[in-house]
């Protein structure tokens, strides 16, 4: 039995934990503190780290944690992440209890960005991404090109819709806020947005989402919908190409308030 738990970090992250009862892994850890206190607390014992990519508040804690646990640092090949580190590219795979996780390249929000997919837990597929794909949203293009990102979404998108997904903040509401803009008579996301307010209300995550239910209402996985497209009146022309669309609604949410 796998349990799964985000950890709250800084104003908005979440350093995701999966463990066993006895051993644990942890995805992100922007800060130590509170997974050490998590590992006390439970008795575990952290075998290894896995990065998505190289921002601080995603690796900040890593050298922190090496030294208190000896853990196991694993993450993108193309990044400055702390050393020493395994590192990972398209296509790589590693072994986390007992489950099998395979490397995706995301390009998009940094440059060498990856996540992290196992088609066989426990309680269904598990996806860490990072902050390639957000509950409603996806990550700012800080390195990387429009028709990376769109790439790297679609990528994601074709994945089961069962998909645990794992992003590592939570911006839901904000993103939710925004899907409802562009699309106002989704009714998948009149649905859901109550229901993460109740949640936030009480102080309980949003995550992890599925991907079944990302489709339905994240306008980044919708950008070809007709519906989509519509909201985006100042585009010349509807039948811009994907990528011009994709980039015009980001560059929309960019700006949003």
């Amino acid at each position: 039995m796998l349990t799964l738990r985000p950890l709250p970090a800084f104003a908005d992250n979440y350093i995701w934990v999966l463990h066993d009862e006895r051993h644990a892994w942890v995805v992100d850890p922007g800060e130590s503190a509170q997974v050490l206190d998590y590992l006390q607390k439970h008795g575990l014992v952290l075998q290894g780290i896995l990065l998505t990519h190289h921002h601080s508040d995603h690796v900040g804690g890593v050298q922190a944690l090496r030294q208190q646990t000896g853990a196991a640092v694993y993450g993108p090949a193309g990044e400055p992440i702390p050393e020493p580190a395994r590192r990972l590219r398209q296509g790589d795979r590693v072994d986390v209890l007992e489950q099998q996780f395979e490397v995706i390249d995301v390009p998009g929000h940094t440059a060498g960005h990856i996540a992290y997919f196992s088609a066989a837990c426990p309680d269904g597929p598990l996806l860490f991404c990072g902050d390639t794909l957000f509950s409603g949203g996806c990550g700012r293009l800080f390195e990387g090109t429009p028709e990376q990102m769109l790439a790297s979404l679609d990528t994601l998108a074709a994945l089961p819709a069962q998909t645990q997904v794992c992003p590592a903040h939570e911006y839901t509401l904000a993103n939710l806020r925004f899907a409802q803009t562009v699309e106002p008579s989704n009714e998948a996301l009149a649905r859901h947005v109550p229901y993460c307010e109740m949640l936030r209300a009480q102080g309980l995550p949003t995550l992890p989402s599925r991907l079944g239910l990302e489709r339905q209402i994240n306008p980044f996985l919708r950008s070809r919908e007709p519906s989509v497209r519509q909201s985006l009146s100042r585009l010349p022309s509807a039948s811009l190409g994907d990528v011009h669309v994709f980039a015009a609604l980001r560059e929309w949410k960019n700006n949003f308030q």
